[in-house]
């Protein structure tokens, strides 16, 4: 058996390629960025050559500097941003346009108009979700509105679309496989949740012609064998996919009903496993599909906030306010608290529980004394008061408050967020050794599908705490912040 399962993580962002051995242990990695396109206030696209371009680097560039062989490789798993969106050629493999980011908000008339037909019990009740500019369907909508031509061709069965772990499979099988997994199908309004299967009166309605659309798989099974490539030989299984979210919970082995996570990365996504029927919500939380492994699926609700460490490279990139991201932990631990600052940072609308794609950033409480120190506080404490949201309404849905709160990400490694965030949720926040859970997630689920791994419960042996937080703050000190949390949200 080979020694090595390749992730890729295509991120927002970036595209991180690792190598994970067979202790869930990380042998290297490798990260390239790619830009950000944002053509009107509230747009947001990736050039998708610029994300093809950046996987191929960082594959390239990681095999190179670990000297690892490709033969040395069992399997491919792949993880992606979601909710963002694309169209190619079902002949030459080129994107028709730029791809539609999940943080775009240009849908939100169609959302609107929708509502106002009185469709969304309908599509909640089919697919979990809610109508906001945030799913690939609304997006979909908009290509084909926007372009006559763009229809023609999407009805005549000449483009292709999806996601970009589908994207990302048709590139690295030589446009052999149109394919997606049943947790990235989950986010785009069109599948049926019970079915796992995609629904002709979700389509009609969104105005999608069904053709356009990529197979639905189970998360752990082979897709495709890569072939064609320059950068990596033909015949290596792909064996692993799922959305970002969905395999960071995997990563962090939350396999039984109850188990949960929270990821910081551009956004913050909390996630509890319910089991293998749908659980709706009551509380503005979204019910999507976990994963399909071994021939059982597992169901989630999410609860999910556009903005989270996309908020601390606002302050580095958009205000020079900071020239590392680290900076911001630093920063903030020069003040005892805000300040009576206050940052709401719903940079790209609000998500759950609000659901307010028309609100903007705010931040407020500003004096003669406010400090830099207090605006870097006050922008972890906007993350972790999102967060305390989703908690309360994953409380109130499931009836019962979170055991513990096992988080990954990126911003899981500032201790000051982590600290402050344990402190609002009054739980232990349990950060484990690797935060790179989503692309454990990913090569778990290929490893598992070419018997790299026995099963789960050799995974969920492996799984390794690093560092618990506990709540440390006062009473009177917490209701205060959430006070003035409320306040400053009434007012984006």
């Amino acid at each position: 058996m080979p020694d090595y399962i390749l992730a890729i993580d295509q991120g927002t962002t970036g595209s991180t390629a690792l190598l994970i051995d067979h202790d869930l242990t990380i042998q290297g990695k490798n990260n390239i960025e790619f830009p950000q396109h944002f053509p009107q206030p509230g747009w947001v696209e990736h050039d998708a050559e610029e994300i093809w371009g950046s996987v191929r680097e960082a594959v390239s560039g990681l095999l190179e500097s670990t000297k690892v062989k490709p033969t040395s490789i069992a399997a491919i798993g792949i993880t992606n941003q979601r909710e963002t969106t694309l169209m190619w050629d079902r002949a030459t493999g080129d994107p028709v346009g730029r791809a539609i980011v999940w943080q775009d908000r240009r849908t939100a008339d169609i959302c609107q108009e929708l509502k106002e037909r009185g469709l969304e019990p309908y599509f909640r009740a089919q697919t979990g979700l809610v109508f906001d500019p945030y799913f690939a369907g609304t997006k979909l909508t908009w290509m084909l509105r926007e372009n006559d031509s763009l229809r023609q061709h999407a009805s005549a069965g000449k483009l292709a679309c999806g996601t970009i772990d589908s994207f990302l499979v048709w590139r690295l099988s030589g446009g052999k496989a149109h394919v997606t997994d049943v947790s990235n199908a989950s986010r785009t309004l069109l599948m049926d949740l019970d079915s796992l299967a995609w629904d002709s009166g979700l389509a009609k309605q969104l105005e999608v012609p069904l053709p356009l659309l990529p197979e639905i798989h189970p998360s752990s099974t082979e897709y495709a064998k890569t072939a064609g490539l320059d950068f990596l030989p033909d015949g290596l299984p792909i064996a692993g996919m799922a959305g970002d979210q969905q395999a960071a919970l995997f990563g962090q082995a939350g396999f039984d009903v109850g188990n949960g996570k929270c990821t910081y990365g551009t956004g913050a996504f909390l996630l509890v496993n319910t089991g293998e029927k749908p659980v709706p919500s009551d509380s503005g939380l979204l019910t999507t599909v976990g994963l399909q492994v071994e021939g059982k699926t597992s169901y989630a609700l999410e609860g999910s906030a556009f903005i989270a460490g996309a908020a601390v490279q606002w302050l580095r990139d958009g205000l020079n306010f900071i020239e590392d991201s680290p900076e911001v932990e630093a920063l903030a631990s020069q003040v005892e608290d805000n300040g009576g600052v206050v940052f709401v940072p719903a940079l790209t609308g609000l998500g759950a529980p609000h659901w307010r794609p028309e609100a903007r950033g705010l931040i407020c409480g500003l004096t003669r004394g406010t400090t830099r120190a207090h605006l870097a506080r006050a922008t972890l404490e906007g993350i972790a008061l999102q967060i305390h949201d989703l908690a309360e309404a994953m409380t109130q849905d499931l009836g019962q408050p979170l055991a513990e709160f096992k988080v990954d990400g990126g911003a899981a490694a500032n201790d000051l967020l982590m600290q402050i965030q344990a402190d609002l949720l009054l739980t232990d926040v349990v950060r484990p050794q690797t935060v790179e859970t989503t692309s454990l997630g990913a090569a778990m689920l290929a490893g598992l599908a070419v018997g790299f791994w026995n099963g789960l419960d050799e995974l969920r042996a492996s799984w390794r705490e690093e560092r618990r937080f506990k709540p440390t703050t006062s009473a009177k000190k917490r209701e205060t912040l959430l006070q003035q949390w409320r306040d400053a949200v009434g007012k984006t």
